[in-house]
């Protein structure tokens, strides 16, 4: 898949402090992008970077094959997790004057803005003031004009910061809709569920270094450690436990489900399937519960700024 933005040794100094050591990332076209890692990690400097609010000190920011550009901003759409609308104005009044400062003219940035004020529901909020909004409200009318002018790349940091499920949900059905339409999103969030739910592709930086990049999946399949969930029903569980422990490695889990006599985490050998483990359970029992294993997003940022800590 060919890359929209490309991140090639970056690095960036604060006097003696670094914010970013040698971080390189590719960013598919058309992809959903988590950029994750913990506060401090060095996420807000990369995504300023992008933005040329500051320069690296080392590296270079390539967007559909050249060096980043001033002029490139145009091409960039940026939701900061920080808000930066003014309270005093009135929201149609701003979204134009926003609108028209990434180029469009007033009559086109009228009538795309009309287009998603209805489309998200907050035609009537056209002449209130944003202080009158409430913080998921507001949220709203920053979304708008981020995407407004159609940038090839959108960068959205925690985009569902006060909003309540239900708009949530909204959101981000427009940002799935977005990528459909041929957006590259980069999508910074704590929200891990929305990693699984959004990303298509991940990188977790931590300390200013990257510890992780790749796709979703391939990731979690490295993660992975050949273990499975399993409900067993039988008449004797603490002789079928032992043998068990004698054969794998057990622990008790916890998972809903009907009847079961033994729930268990059962980690197999490399060199031994699932269809072995399945093969000597129902020689010894009824089994009505068999799932493998696979880690989340948040067990894996766990995990890995845990042991890199």
């Amino acid at each position: 898949m060919e890359n929209l933005l490309v991140a090639e040794n970056i690095s960036k100094t604060f006097g003696e402090f670094t914010a970013l050591h040698n971080v390189s990332l590719s960013i598919p076209r058309g992809s959903i992008f988590g950029l994750l890692g913990p506060n401090g990690a060095g996420k807000t400097t990369f995504i300023r970077i992008i933005n040329q609010i500051i320069l690296p000190s080392n590296g270079q920011m390539y967007l559909d094959g050249h060096p980043l550009h001033p002029s490139d901003i145009k091409h960039i759409g940026y939701l900061p997790e920080e808000r930066g609308l003014y309270k005093s104005m009135k929201v149609g009044e701003q979204a134009l004057y926003l609108a028209q400062l990434k180029g469009l003219s007033k009559a086109e940035a009228k009538k795309r803005l009309h287009y998603w004020f209805e489309r998200l529901g907050i035609e009537d909020w056209w002449d209130k003031k944003i202080q009158e909004l409430s913080k998921g409200m507001a949220q709203k009318v920053q979304f708008v004009v981020t995407v407004l002018h159609r940038p090839k790349l959108l960068i959205f940091d925690e985009p569902f910061s006060g909003f309540d499920p239900v708009n949530a949900n909204l959101i981000k059905d427009e940002i799935l809709q977005l990528r459909e339409e041929g957006a590259t999103i980069v999508f910074s969030t704590h929200r891990m569920e929305s990693v699984e739910e959004l990303c298509d592709h991940m990188a977790l930086i931590h300390k200013g270094n990257k510890l992780l990049d790749g796709k979703v999946d391939e990731i979690k399949r490295q993660y992975k450690s050949n273990t499975y969930e399993v409900g067993i029903i039988t008449q004797n569980p603490g002789m079928l436990r032992k043998d068990l422990n004698e054969r794998f490695k057990i622990s008790d889990a916890q998972f809903k489900s009907i009847d079961d006599d033994l729930k268990l985490r059962i980690q197999i050998g490399e060199d031994a399937s699932p269809n072995d483990l399945l093969i000597y359970l129902t020689s010894q029992a009824q089994i009505n519960h068999f799932v493998e294993v696979i880690p989340s997003v948040n067990d894996i940022f766990i995990q890995t700024v845990t042991t890199n800590a």
